[in-house]
């Protein structure tokens, strides 16, 4: 088993005891990403732009992992409000096209920071 840490910049730092990903044999489990502008590490105001910052964040470490976001077979998105279901799937039809990822979502109580969206993914390479 091959398995290498995959760390960037461009998504926000780990805010805890975990990677941005880790890649074993070339499939990458990309850890949860909230909308943590990864310059400020501020939260970005309102469930549109946290959205779409989530979304940015994980392409940013797909990317290092030498991948990008048409490499995920299957996502995870945590909401607060199941009520912003729709909107996910319209903000997600601007990052992903068919064929689309598994996805499963959920609803919870609530998340780290008081983010409003949280999506984890899982990447195959190559």
């Amino acid at each position: 088993m091959t398995k290498t840490i995959v760390a960037t910049a461009n998504a926000p730092q780990a805010i805890g005891t975990y990677s941005q990903a880790v890649n074993v044999n070339g499939t990458v489990y990309l850890s949860g990403q909230i909308g943590l502008d990864p310059a400020s590490m501020q939260m970005v105001e309102g469930i549109e732009a946290q959205i779409h910052q989530v979304f940015k964040n994980l392409a940013a470490v797909a990317e290092a992992a030498g991948g990008s976001l048409a490499d995920v077979v299957k996502l995870n998105v945590f909401l607060i409000d199941l009520a912003n279901f729709a909107k996910v799937n319209e903000i997600m039809a601007q990052y992903f096209s068919q064929p689309y990822p598994a996805r499963a979502a959920v609803g919870v109580a609530s998340l780290p920071r008081n983010a409003l969206v949280e999506a984890d993914a899982v990447m195959v390479l190559g």
